[in-house]
């Protein structure tokens, strides 16, 4: 129901969904009048008298909408119902209910989100956090790191991704004192074999696929996803505006075309949507907001694939044996969700 389309995009993603994965079956949260219209043996309607607006508070989510359809697909995860659960929606309220109904796992004591970023290598460097955390700690950025390794060994099947820290410079001697202290934190953890830790790395380094995955605080990750997709949008807009004006400018935005169709596909938000909710005891995937049909499939496989590949289990096992070094403590405070 969420999301800036609503179901005239989900429900065209989830038949398209369905049709490619014949052993997949799909629980549509929200009204039966707006969801009725899929009809397929392997798609069920739960009902949800309620939705989370864009622009709902996380108060609102939480106490006010107690059968909201971001609430009960939620249920269904944490009730065995369904292995994973996909919105479009609030991502503030999505957070803070997945949080509030499926609690983190031991040893984690903030969730992240994390995301494929594309990079020159044809792949995509994993992100983590990209908003749920504004201020965090050297041991939340540790947490980040271990729970990410995961994501990226099920998804990607590599059995040591590498892991960046995102800082100023790639000098150890270069950054806060956050950072810093990240940074020992980490070079522990590759010495005890927890983790396969590159060192320091840039901004840059994420488009250029320096390591597999890069670990930052979500105010900064924020920026990098952000700063991602104004870039595809732009070089969109470019061959828009170059088509459209005169003849000897066309010509030359014909010759140039194949080049930067195939630049922008490969900047492609849409390929890569789907963002991991890490940390949790469940697995919640967060679509784009602004997605349309192809994007929203693309979180739809990305949910069923670490179903499949028991995303859960594997970070559970990997947190469990990074456990003396993940100082966590309660954290009841509410998240800051910048994404």
């Amino acid at each position: 129901m969420g999301g800036d389309h609503g179901p005239a995009v989900t429900l065209a993603a989830c038949r398209q969904f369905l049709e490619r994965h014949p052993d997949a079956q799909l629980l549509l949260v929200g009204a039966q009048t707006s969801l009725g219209t899929l009809s397929h043996p392997r798609a069920r309607v739960v009902h949800a008298s309620e939705v989370i607006a864009m622009d709902d508070s996380v108060e609102a989510a939480l106490r006010r909408k107690k059968d909201s359809s971001m609430r009960v697909a939620i249920q269904q995860v944490k009730d065995g119902n369904a292995q994973a659960a996909v919105s479009a929606g609030n991502t503030g309220a999505l957070m803070a209910l997945a949080r509030y109904l499926l609690k983190t796992v031991d040893g984690i004591d903030r969730p992240a989100i994390a995301y494929p970023l594309p990079n020159a290598k044809g792949s995509a460097t994993t992100v983590l956090d990209l908003g749920a955390n504004v201020d965090c700690t050297e041991q939340h950025l540790l947490q980040f790191a271990v729970m990410g390794s995961a994501l990226v060994s099920a998804l990607k099947h590599v059995d040591a991704p590498s892991v960046g820290l995102l800082n100023i410079g790639e000098e150890a001697i270069k950054g806060s004192e956050m950072i810093k202290k990240a940074g020992e934190l980490l070079r522990a953890a590759g010495n005890s074999g927890d983790l396969n830790f590159y060192g320091n790395v840039e901004g840059n380094d994420i488009f250029k696929g320096t390591t597999d995955i890069v670990v930052c605080d979500g105010f900064v990750g924020n920026v990098a996803l952000k700063t991602s997709e104004g870039l595809a949008a732009m070089i969109g807009g470019f061959l828009k505006e170059e088509f459209s004006r005169n003849a000897l400018t066309k010509l030359a935005a014909i010759a140039v075309y194949p080049v930067l169709s195939a630049f922008k596909n490969r900047v492609d938000y849409r390929r890569y949507n789907g963002a991991a909710l890490l940390g949790l005891r469940g697995l919640v995937f967060k679509s784009h907001g602004s997605a349309d049909a192809f994007a929203f499939e693309q979180a739809l496989n990305r949910a069923y694939d670490a179903a499949r590949n028991n995303l859960l289990d594997r970070v559970q096992a990997r947190i469990a044996h990074a456990r003396p070094l993940l100082a966590c403590e309660a954290d009841t405070s509410p998240l800051d969700v910048v994404a």
